[in-house]
């Protein structure tokens, strides 16, 4: 086989991976779908803006079209229908995947530092241009 063949292969089968990588499956029964009570509706609605996406990572599951996502909606509508408070999924999501899973993660030992890194690299940020602005005065 020549080699010019064996990159033209190679090129339609990396063309023709995404395509591959779709479900065959339906979209399971809640993904896409409302939950018929306006309340649970919106209970559900607000969980699934606090959820981080597992595929997207930089989503929301309710702004999300991953596979994964239609999952966890279908997952989070089904549970709340049977009477689950937001509170009680969203425990079992975080014990499931971890803190990473919401986009309100609590302050523990694993977690502080994003909550404090941000406060003491602005005060360096001032000391250190409170240090530039008087060397300028002084010149």
């Amino acid at each position: 086989m020549r080699p010019g063949r064996i990159i033209a292969a190679a090129l339609a089968l990396a063309i023709a991976a995404p395509a591959a990588a779709d479900s065959l499956l339906p979209p399971a029964e809640w993904a896409n779908k409302q939950l018929p009570d306006p309340r649970q509706e919106a209970q559900a609605r607000d969980l699934m803006e606090e959820v981080r996406c597992l595929v997207c990572q930089g989503q929301s599951v309710a702004d999300s079209d991953a596979d994964m996502a239609s999952d966890m909606r279908s997952h989070i509508r089904r549970r709340i229908a049977e009477g689950e408070t937001p509170a009680q999924i969203r425990a079992w999501l975080v014990e499931r995947y971890g803190n990473w899973v919401t986009y309100a993660p609590p302050v523990d030992g694993m977690t502080w530092p994003l909550f404090v890194a941000p406060v003491i690299l602005l005060g360096g940020g001032l000391w250190l241009a409170r240090g530039r602005f008087r060397r300028r005065k002084k010149m």
